[in-house]
């Protein structure tokens, strides 16, 4: 056997055993400002992540709930409608009982295909209020709640709430599958701070 012959079989059976890179392995990173805000009466907000379809502006997936989850103190579920474009473009159904969430399977009988959920709180999903600063959200492709995404144009969107507040809502775009890493912020003005978006394909 020739040695060009032998390099080129070593070189195939190498590449055939190489982890291959696709968007299945791609991660998601989410970090969210929560500001210090001068007021008499401060409560911590609740807040929504999602990711919807840029044209439709409906939830494909909610990736992440914070609200108060105390059990001594009154049942924080019952606010979250106040998490008012959440709640009216999907949110309610993530909030009521239906069939089990996975992430990853569409349910055809709910409007535009929307993952729905069982009642609060939900695996991976949902948790406690956060305190002011920067929190960090990594989202795997494949796994819940992130699931897997078609290509296409979408929008990761946070909206915030404050008891005794105002609420904001901020759109980070991006387009999936991504080719390179990709990093893009946007700053809120009330009550979130900077909303970033990272990709590692």
């Amino acid at each position: 056997m020739s040695k060009q012959l032998r390099a080129m079989i070593v070189g195939l059976l190498a590449a055939a055993f190489l982890p291959h890179t696709s968007a299945s392995g791609a991660e998601l990173t989410v970090k969210v400002g929560i500001p210090r805000l001068q007021v008499a009466e401060y409560h911590r907000p609740y807040v929504a992540v999602w990711i919807e379809k840029a044209e439709e502006q409906k939830i494909l997936r909610t990736l992440a709930v914070w609200y108060q989850i105390d059990p001594e103190k009154d049942d924080g579920s019952e606010w979250l409608k106040d998490l008012r474009q959440w709640w009216r473009r999907g949110g309610r159904e993530a909030a009521t009982p239906t069939d089990a969430y996975t992430g990853a399977t569409t349910v055809s009988a709910s409007p535009s295909g929307l993952r729905v959920a069982p009642a609060m709180p939900i695996d991976a999903v949902t948790g406690a209020t956060r305190p002011v600063g920067e929190h960090r959200l990594v989202f795997k492709v494949g796994s819940a709640p992130l699931g897997t995404l078609v290509a296409g144009k979408y929008h990761l969107t946070v909206e915030a709430v404050r008891e005794n507040g105002g609420r904001e809502l901020l759109r980070v775009p991006f387009a999936w599958p991504a080719a390179a890493r990709l990093q893009s912020a946007v700053q809120g003005k009330t009550e979130l701070g900077k909303v970033t978006l990272e990709i590692q394909p």
